[in-house]
C-alpha cells in the first residue's frame, strides 16, 4: 500500500468505529481500495482501539447536515463555473470562482471524494470574499469526479493516483489561475486528502505560493520545505482528529527547519473534516473560527 492509499483506508476504517458506516459498508470500501476480507477486518480492528462503534447503520458524510446557521462565507458566495485547460497528460477540470475585484487567488484541493458541490461551495465563499479560486478535479484524468455514480469508487480511483501526478496538475492549476488572475499573489487550501496534497506541493518545493492552508491534511514522510521558502503555511487541525495529528510534530519541524512563517492551530472539541458542513462531523463553531483565521492570514499573506 502506498501512503495514500493507507491513509485513506484508515480513514474508512475510522468512519466505521465512529459510527458513520456500517461494517459491511466499510468492508466493501476496503475491497475497493484492493484490500482482502481479512485484510479489511485486522485494519479495523487497529483503528478501533477500545472504542466501539456506535452504530451500525450506515451514515455516510454524503448526506447534509442540518445546521442552524448557513456555513462561513456562504452569504457572499460566488457561483462557480466548470473550466478545462490543457494539463500535463491531458485535459484537467476544475469550478472556477472569479471575485469581482480580485485581491489574490487561492488553489482549492478537495477531499477525497473529489470535486463535489461542497467543495465548489468553497471556491464561491473565497471569491466572495475577494479571492478567484479554482477548485481543481484530480480525478480529470478519469473523466472526472462526475464520472463516479458511487462515491466509494472515486474515492477509490484517487487513492490510486501517483502523488507525482497529483503535484504536476496542483502546479498546471497555479498555472492557469495565474493566467486568469495576472499579477496576484497565489494560495493553495486543501482539505482532508487536500491537505495532504498542500503539504506535498511545499515538499515539492513551489515557489510561486504566498500562502498555504492545510486543513486536517497527512504531513508525507520526512518532508522538506525548503524549496517553498517563500510561503505562509496556517495548518488547521481538530482536537479529536488523533489519527491527522500524529503527524504535527513532522511537519512543525520541517517548518522550523526550513525557516518558513507559519502557524499550526488545533481547533478544541473539532474532530477530523470539521470545516465540511455536508459532513456528519460538521463543527460550526470549529468551522467558523477557522474561516476567520483563514480570512486573517490570506489579509496578512496574499491581499
Amino acid at each position: 500500500m502506498t501512503p495514500l492509499q493507507r491513509y485513506i483506508a484508515e480513514e474508512i476504517a475510522t468512519d466505521h468505529v465512529d459510527g458513520l458506516l456500517s461494517r459491511r459498508e466499510a468492508v466493501r470500501r476496503l475491497g475497493l481500495l484492493g484490500l482482502s476480507t481479512a485484510a479489511a477486518t485486522s485494519l479495523i480492528a487497529a483503528c478501533s482501539g477500545n472504542k466501539e462503534p456506535t452504530a451500525e447503520a450506515p451514515v455516510t458524510s454524503s448526506g447534509a447536515v442540518t445546521a442552524s446557521a448557513p456555513p462561513p462565507g456562504a452569504d457572499t458566495a460566488v457561483p462557480t463555473t466548470p473550466v478545462t485547460w490543457a494539463g500535463p497528460r491531458g485535459e484537467l477540470q476544475a469550478a472556477w470562482a472569479e471575485a469581482p475585484a480580485a485581491r489574490g487567488a487561492v488553489l482549492v484541493i478537495h477531499e477525497n471524494k473529489g470535486l463535489n458541490d461542497y467543495i465548489r461551495s468553497v471556491a464561491g465563499r473565497f471569491a466572495g470574499i475577494g479571492y478567484s479560486a479554482l477548485a481543481i478535479d484530480l480525478l480529470s484524468g478519469q473523466g472526472g469526479t462526475g464520472k463516479f455514480a458511487d462515491p466509494a469508487e472515486a474515492t477509490a480511483a484517487l487513492s490510486k493516483l501517483p502523488p507525482a501526478e497529483a503535484v504536476a496538475d496542483l502546479r498546471s492549476g497555479l498555472d492557469e489561475i495565474a493566467r486568469r488572475v495576472p499579477g496576484k499573489k497565489l494560495a493553495a487550501v486543501g482539505f482532508c486528502m487536500g491537505g495532504g496534497m498542500v503539504w506535498r506541493l511545499l515538499a515539492a518545493g513551489e515557489p510561486r505560493l504566498a500562502a498555504a492552508v492545510p486543513f486536517y491534511g497527512p504531513t508525507p514522510d520526512n518532508p522538506d520545505f525548503a524549496g517553498s521558502k517563500d510561503v505562509a503555511v496556517l495548518g488547521l487541525y481538530a482536537a479529536q482528529d488523533q489519527r491527522v495529528n500524529a503527524t504535527e510534530p513532522v511537519a512543525r519541524a520541517a517548518l522550523e527547519k526550513a525557516g518558513l512563517v507559519f502557524e499550526l492551530v488545533t481547533e478544541p472539541d473539532a474532530n477530523h473534516a470539521f470545516f465540511n458542513d455536508t459532513g456528519d462531523r460538521y463543527d460550526p463553531a470549529a468551522a467558523a473560527d477557522a474561516w476567520r483565521r483563514v480570512q486573517d492570514w490570506f489579509t496578512r499573506h496574499v491581499d
